[in-house]
């Protein structure tokens, strides 16, 4: 059987989303953690990156704005292999007039099985684990082989 596989190199490259009621505490996360994520890759939505640039003083690429589509960009490079672990702090209690895009995003992150936290406590198991600074072998469910066939479902 052949299973479809996703390696990730031993630089991941990481997303960091908040939304505005959980930036301090991101931010609080990503200072505790610079060393650690200073020798990977990092993503960002706009102003969480900003942020971040000029808080905890490390490169990040910024997309733009979640509500704006940051959250779309996102999801396509995680359709394209392009991230290895999603950070997204986000709000519980508030929400949000792009839910349905966050909804999308914490759907696509499950589907292609990246390693995600929304939490703090999520985000220390993650960010410790031995599996962050080694090349790993992420497995990809195939779905499509479960899709109905559209063809016998023609009228």
């Amino acid at each position: 059987m052949n299973i479809p596989l996703k390696k990730m190199e031993k630089v991941k490259n990481i997303v960091l989303i908040a939304h505005d009621n959980r930036k301090k505490d991101l931010l609080e996360w990503v200072i505790y953690n610079r060393g650690t994520l200073s020798r990977h890759r990092l993503f960002a939505t706009g102003t969480t990156g900003k942020i971040i640039q000029e808080k905890a003083d490390l490169p990040v690429h910024r997309f733009i704005s979640g509500p704006l589509g940051g959250d779309q960009q996102i999801g396509a490079k995680i359709v394209s292999g392009e991230i290895d672990f999603m950070v997204f702090f986000w709000d519980p209690l508030t929400a949000q007039p792009h839910d349905p895009d966050v909804k999308a995003l914490l759907r696509i992150a499950v589907l292609y099985n990246v390693p995600m936290a929304c939490n703090r406590s999520s985000a220390d198991f993650v960010i410790s684990s031995s599996l962050m600074d080694e090349p790993y072998n992420r497995v990809i469910v195939d779905y499509e082989s479960r899709l109905p066939n559209v063809e016998q479902n023609k009228i």
